[in-house]
């Protein structure tokens, strides 16, 4: 698969600008971000590449910031190559959890001990949104609970939720370089308890789960909340992010309409994470 690389200069570079722009143009395609001296590289499969789309979404952006860019087609290679070369660093989440890479050699000393090939897959839990969610599965009772992961991505949510002792596991994403990363992450950690599907929310049924965790974005939340409640069993938890402090109003209201609860939202660099109980 061919990708686009962008190169976005920004001033101010900051963690703020960064990450609202990561986010809006995740909108429209792009699946990787590195944030770096200049600004932020990102990736786009090439047939989803637009000039018009990615310079409407840059004229859009709710922050004060001069955003150049340059890009280039880049062909299929060896991302993880690219990664250990480049990006992807060892991440150790309260002395409890490290997410690391194949080619990494770091002492596998802590109670979970990931690994993670990331390919083009967003995930690697550097992204504030991942180590939020990955924070909110350490704090909780995952033992013997049904879990579902939306937008799974490289699948490191539902892993370190197997690990906890969630069973059974349920992870959906809705492109197939996703589905094929994380099928190749969970044999990596030996989980053979997630059942991996292509699609959105349209593949929920009748099926009911006492955990859900949504990390995707804001207006798909949006959409999809009603069908989340629908599966989720009385008594059970909602977690999402992939959204701003200021987005946290309307993902309440929506939330309130299909008896869900609000508990408290954790915050790093703006974004956040929700914690929502279904009424029993």
């Amino acid at each position: 698969m061919n990708y686009i690389e962008v190169k976005f200069i920004c001033t101010p570079n900051d963690e703020i600008v960064n990450s609202v722009l990561s986010a809006t143009i995740a909108e429209i395609g792009f699946e990787s971000f590195v944030e770096d001296e200049l600004g932020t590289t990102a990736y786009i499969q090439s047939s989803l590449f637009n000039i018009e789309e990615l310079d409407k979404s840059l004229n859009s952006l709710p922050v004060e910031a001069e955003i150049l860019y340059t890009y280039k087609s880049i062909e299929d290679q060896n991302w993880n190559e690219e990664w250990e070369k480049n990006y992807f660093q060892p991440l150790i989440i309260d002395d409890k959890c490290i997410i690391q890479s194949t080619f990494h050699n770091v002492p596998a000393i802590y109670d979970y001990n990931i690994y993670i090939d990331p390919k083009m897959a967003f995930g690697t839990g550097h992204h504030q949104t991942t180590e939020l969610m990955i924070r909110e599965i350490l704090k909780d009772d995952f033992n013997g609970k049904s879990v579902l992961d939306m937008g799974t991505g490289t699948a490191i949510l539902a892993i370190l939720a197997s690990m906890r002792g969630a069973n059974p596991i349920t992870a959906i994403d809705i492109d197939q370089w996703a589905y094929d990363n994380a099928i190749e992450n969970l044999n990596l950690n030996n989980v053979n308890n997630v059942d991996v599907k292509i699609g959105g929310a349209e593949l929920l049924g009748s099926e009911k789960f006492d955990i859900i965790l949504a990390n995707i974005n804001r207006n798909i939340l949006l959409n999809d909340i009603h069908s989340y409640a629908s599966v989720l069993n009385n008594g059970g938890t909602l977690y999402m992010s992939g959204f701003y402090v200021e987005d946290i109003p309307a993902i309440k209201e929506e939330s309130s309409k299909n008896e869900l609860i609000f508990e408290y939202n954790t915050e790093k660099d703006n974004w956040v994470a929700v914690k929502f109980t279904k009424l029993s």
